[in-house]
């Protein structure tokens, strides 16, 4: 029976790689505990995004958080005033959101802990991550220690596990995995500078990236570009 499924709190966005966490977790026969954040981001088309991916995907719960990190500003996903870049840049990208995930794990460990639900996925990539401190498997291994250390679950219950199953794909990897396990990319948003209609720039690091990974998956690109 479905109520006698392992729990698990998955971080969607509403992205391509969030959608395939989501997949993966529900093939592996999780109960899935979807949670996303209006966080203050350039365009909320993502969480509509998120909505039919949990739809799809028959999740228990699906949540979102109202989190407005635009008051800190700092990126370019919440600050109108810093433009998102359209070639690659050197160093750690404007398009980085100061402690994006370390905030949403955190309120995705208190989510799990309410639900007893020993596992937390998260769709963070070592391979393609554009420089981002926050998906490297360094900060994941010391969140996951933290989230021990600092919990009644952690403590007295069964320890939480944080899963990053897409942490050593490629794009290609992942769009192919996904495929395999039905996700319908074409409702994914991964653009870092869509549109209110959902449609994607094409000129990003984001959509590169993207489009990168259908060439080398020998995939049709069904992104919805204006």
């Amino acid at each position: 029976m479905d109520s006698q499924k392992k729990k698990a709190v998955i971080l969607l966005s509403g992205g391509m790689d969030s959608a395939t966490v989501l997949a993966i977790a529900k093939y592996q026969g999780y109960r899935c505990y979807a949670l996303s954040f209006r966080y203050g981001q350039r365009h909320s088309t993502e969480l509509v995004a998120a909505q039919k991916i949990a739809e799809q995907f028959s999740v228990t719960a699906h949540r979102i958080i109202d989190l407005d990190l635009s008051q800190l500003g700092g990126s370019a996903l919440t600050d109108e005033n810093i433009a998102v870049p359209k070639q690659q840049t050197s160093g750690i990208p404007v398009t980085y959101v100061p402690a994006r995930n370390t905030v949403f794990l955190s309120i995705a460990l208190a989510w799990a802990e309410v639900l007893q639900a020993p596992d937390i996925f998260i769709g963070v990539n070592a391979v393609d991550y554009s420089g981002y401190p926050d998906c490297r498997p360094e900060f994941i291994k010391a969140f996951e220690k933290t989230a021990n250390l600092a919990t009644k679950a952690g403590v007295e219950g069964e320890p939480f596990k944080i899963h990053t199953p897409l942490i050593d794909m490629s794009k290609a990897e992942i769009i192919k995995t996904g495929t395999n396990l039905g996700v319908n990319y074409a409702e994914t948003i991964t653009c870092y500078d869509a549109d209110e209609n959902g449609f994607a720039c094409g000129k990003c690091a984001a959509c590169q990236l993207r489009k990168q990974g259908y060439r080398e998956a020998g995939i049709s690109d069904d992104t919805r570009y204006r």
